[in-house]
């Protein structure tokens, strides 16, 4: 009687172990895979444009930002990018001297949106030995606000209210009011490095192709001093002092019609950033 039962529970263990085979394959083949990315970046961003025809880096600024990339497999993924960052440049940084005696500058905080597709040109596998580094390309657009301003005796104005070339009067009837909204094509690049499972760094330079060229509030030709109307006083309006501030520099040459600014090339700006990623992973079971 004691063998029977010795023999029947070996049996039934042998029985649930087959039983059980398929699930204990299937956790064997769990496979972990990379669903996505929390990221944060910090770094410098710079204006290209009608005051800063040289590419000149003089006006390095603050830029930060946070994103959420989706990986697709180890080549490609595509993220969301929100980004803060100041512009500014002054014609005090140029050596022309049509430029230096022009004497504009602005300043603007700018919000943007980005959506961008991510191409690495190495297998990234974060965490692994052998995939753990990438350079890779970024293509993408955004969605952009900006508000330059200007300051003038310690005063901040807003540029685009006072209509400096003219924007929406009688006398230019083609130049209207530029948006405070507009879109730009990205490309850049950078280096990325898994530091483990969990953790990504790096770094990426973007540039952007806008599609306005008031980033800076400077495109056409001045619009004269004869555009603005006086104060009841006779003295001038700051939307008139701000149009031509050649007058710091010697004799004014704001007359209407003179260059102010080449409209056929849009503003561009460009960021440079270190990046941190936080990874999130799935686990699917191959049966």
């Amino acid at each position: 009687m004691l063998q029977s039962r010795i023999y029947l529970k070996v049996l039934l263990t042998a029985a649930l172990g087959l039983a059980l085979l398929p699930f204990n394959k299937a956790l064997a083949q769990n496979e972990e895979s990379y669903v996505g990315e929390l990221g944060f970046t910090a770094g410098g961003a710079h204006y290209f444009g009608d005051l800063n025809t040289h590419t000149g880096l003089q006006a390095i600024k603050p830029a930060v930002g946070i994103y959420y990339r989706k990986y697709f497999n180890g080549y490609v993924g595509a993220r969301a990018h929100f980004r803060f960052m100041q512009l500014g440049y002054s014609d005090v940084y140029n050596t022309n001297s049509f430029q230096r005696r022009r004497n504009l500058s602005f300043n603007t905080d700018l919000y943007e949106l980005a959506v961008q597709g991510d191409f690495n040109f190495f297998r990234f596998e974060p965490g692994s030995d052998n995939y753990r580094f990438s350079p890779y390309l970024t293509l993408g657009a955004s969605f952009f606000h900006f508000n330059p301003y200007a300051y003038y005796q310690n005063n901040k104005y807003f540029l685009q209210p006072l209509h400096t070339e003219g924007q929406g009067t009688s006398r230019f009837p083609d130049r209207k009011p530029y948006q405070l909204y507009s879109y730009a094509w990205l490309i850049g690049g950078g280096f990325k490095y898994s530091l483990n499972r969990r953790l990504n760094i790096g770094v990426e330079c973007l540039f952007r192709f806008t599609q306005t060229d008031y980033l800076d509030d400077v495109s056409t030709t001045y619009a004269g001093m004869d555009a603005f109307a006086a104060k009841p006083d006779g003295s001038n309006t700051i939307a008139a002092i701000l149009q031509d501030r050649s007058a710091v520099t010697g004799p004014p040459i704001g007359e209407m019609g003179r260059q102010r600014g080449n409209s056929r090339d849009k503003d561009q700006f460009a960021t440079i950033e270190v990046t941190l990623g936080i990874l999130f992973t799935s686990y699917r079971c191959k049966f």
